[in-house]
């Protein structure tokens, strides 16, 4: 008897632009400077694996071809309108568990407030690693269990989440949050290397946030996120690591999660897996292969 997927954390019918980002201008912006310092600046073919509403997706302006995948359809028609015509961008939906995407087929991987929503992080890097070409990157981000604001509550008594302990932990339903010695070492088990490591979003406090003008915590946390990254105690990590490997790619996108075949065909309304037989629908430009 196979086992039950793991459970996934989507956003499908939420308005997420529209309620959690309001308010979050702080951090939207404190993120982009880092996914920017990160970031190659050109490339061939990039995916961001929990695009959303492609939040970023103006970002990847210097890459030929541009995978926005997610595991809410909602979402991703969102992110259509955003970014209207540009045919350098690809639609999927899919989920970082069983990517959908061809072996060794991506120059560059990113991950932003994705790794907090996911059960099994080591499963997600292996296959994030597999779709990477040899020293293809993974730019990633995940929640710091011990960020300062954590490490004062917790010896002040006001929190039972052990920060320093280096398991996750489920501050809510489906939301972690990670010891860097945890990401750090199930990096390594999945063989990637780390180059750089970002602090950001070290000033996230409501009461800066009602102190402070926006344009001064904005520049005081891209000073900060290089100098104050070692010490690993802002409440967001940004890191980007580099996929040790030697395995080529056959140079196409997708791959079929039911049965691994990379030989499939595209026609009309759906892709035809010839390994399995399986049909994916193709609906309004966007690629499904959701479960179901």
């Amino acid at each position: 008897m196979s086992e039950a997927p793991p459970p996934l954390c989507d956003y499908e019918g939420y308005d997420y632009r529209g309620e959690f980002w309001v308010g979050r201008d702080y951090e939207d912006v404190v993120e982009r400077i880092a996914l920017r310092k990160l970031l190659p600046a050109k490339g061939g073919r990039l995916v961001e694996i929990g695009a959303a509403y492609g939040r970023l997706a103006d970002l990847y302006a210097g890459y030929e071809e541009v995978i926005l995948l997610d595991p809410a359809k909602s979402q991703l028609r969102e992110a259509q309108k955003r970014r209207g015509g540009d045919g350098r961008f690809v639609y999927v939906v899919g989920d970082a568990y069983s990517l959908p995407l061809s072996t060794s087929g991506f120059d560059v991987a990113v991950t932003v407030r994705v790794l907090h929503h996911l059960t099994q992080v080591p499963a997600a890097f292996r296959e994030i690693h597999r779709i990477l070409r040899p020293d293809g990157r993974y730019i990633l981000e995940y929640a710091n269990k011990r960020n300062l604001k954590e490490i004062v509550r917790y010896l002040a008594g006001r929190s039972q989440k052990a920060p320093l302990a280096h398991q996750p932990v489920e501050y809510a339903p489906l939301h972690f949050s990670f010891h860097p010695a945890f990401i750090d070492e199930e990096l390594r088990e999945s063989d990637f290397q780390v180059e750089r490591t970002l602090a950001v979003s070290s000033l996230r406090l409501d009461a800066l946030k009602r102190l402070v003008p926006l344009a001064w915590l904005i520049r005081v946390d891209a000073l900060l996120q290089a100098p104050t990254a070692a010490l690993r105690l802002s409440p967001s990590i940004f890191l980007a690591a580099r996929a040790v490997k030697e395995q080529q790619g056959s140079g196409g996108i997708f791959r079929c999660p039911s049965c691994g075949s990379e030989d499939l065909e595209e026609g009309g309304s759906a892709l035809l897996c010839r390994g399995c037989g399986r049909h994916w629908s193709i609906e309004d430009g966007i690629y499904d292969f959701g479960v179901g």
